[in-house]
């Protein structure tokens, strides 16, 4: 797609978000699951993407805003996302500090961006997210899938306890989808929770494929809370979908879902997330507390 096609097909959609907006009068949306880091650590993820890699489920996966990322954060601000992160994360010891440092540096510059950072399990761990933490880190993301490590490492102990008592969110890939890793699942979480039960987990993907097993989570932890990300769309519902017998519980737990996307590591139209929340039909109150004031109110935004 040229640029100009490309600009207008953002327009177009900038329009159809902003007509969801307005039958639910939010003033924006805060989307607590979109992706942003350094540039060459992202294409490589793109072309994890594009290259059908393991951990996609051998799923066809187009990414739809393969865009720089000035274009992203522009889009993003077009479709009236007030606030959003920079959800990423290492893979191996040692990145996690680099990239917390890239992290910084782009909340300063992206001022509607929460200052998102990431931990990995190793020496040293406690001291980078203490850093992270007094640098004004508002969010963290953590992906057990890709880092192949057990959240209940005793190295991780140190830094969920002062995440606990700072009162600072950790978004948590931990569900076993699209890909089961060796210590996802709602087992290692528990183990977590247990240890530290005022820790503000937002578990990710609504926890696919164990979407039951998070919301007993959630139902038994009060500061545990789900994002949406890629639930409820087509795409998912074609491989993973949700029971439905459970939509009761996700109405009942209500104050505690809040909007993600994985923009732009999508297949798909962004506005396709929203659409796909609306027509479970719980409510406009609910929407509106999923896309705005639910985050809002735990960033105090």
């Amino acid at each position: 797609m040229n640029d100009h096609r490309t600009a207008s097909a953002g327009r177009t959609e900038a329009a159809e978000v902003h007509r969801f907006r307005e039958r639910l009068g939010l003033p924006g949306l805060v989307d607590v699951h979109t992706h942003f880091m350094p540039e060459r650590v992202l294409h490589k993820v793109w072309n994890y993407f594009d290259t059908n890699g393991p951990l996609t489920g051998g799923l066809e996966w187009p990414i739809a805003y393969r865009r720089e990322e000035a274009e992203r954060t522009a889009l993003l601000r077009e479709f009236g996302v007030l606030a959003f992160t920079a959800m990423l994360y290492p893979h191996k010891p040692g990145m996690a500090a680099w990239l917390n440092a890239w992290a910084a540096d782009f909340a300063r510059r992206t001022p509607d961006c929460l200052h998102t950072a990431t931990l990995y399990p190793e020496p040293g761990v406690e001291s980078y997210v203490r850093e992270a933490v007094e640098a004004g880190a508002r969010v963290f993301k953590a992906h057990v899938q890709v880092g192949a490590y057990d959240p209940a490492d005793e190295l991780l102990g140190p830094a969920w306890g002062l995440l606990a008592d700072a009162g600072i969110p950790v978004v948590i890939h931990c569900g076993s989808g699209p890909a089961p890793g060796k210590h996802t699942g709602p087992e290692p979480i528990a183990r977590v929770l247990a240890r530290h039960p005022r820790l503000r987990l937002i578990v990710a993907h609504l926890g696919m494929p164990e979407y039951e097993d998070f919301l007993g989570l959630a139902e038994r932890f009060e500061e545990v809370r789900l994002d949406t990300t890629m639930a409820f769309t087509d795409f998912t519902e074609e491989f993973m979908p949700f029971p439905r017998a459970a939509l009761p519980r996700v109405a009942a737990l209500g104050d505690r879902v809040l909007l993600g996307s994985d923009f732009p590591n999508i297949p798909y139209p962004y506005v396709h997330q929203l659409h796909a929340l609306e027509r479970l039909d719980l409510g406009e109150d609910w929407l509106r507390a999923v896309c705005h004031d639910n985050a809002a109110r735990l960033f105090g935004l």
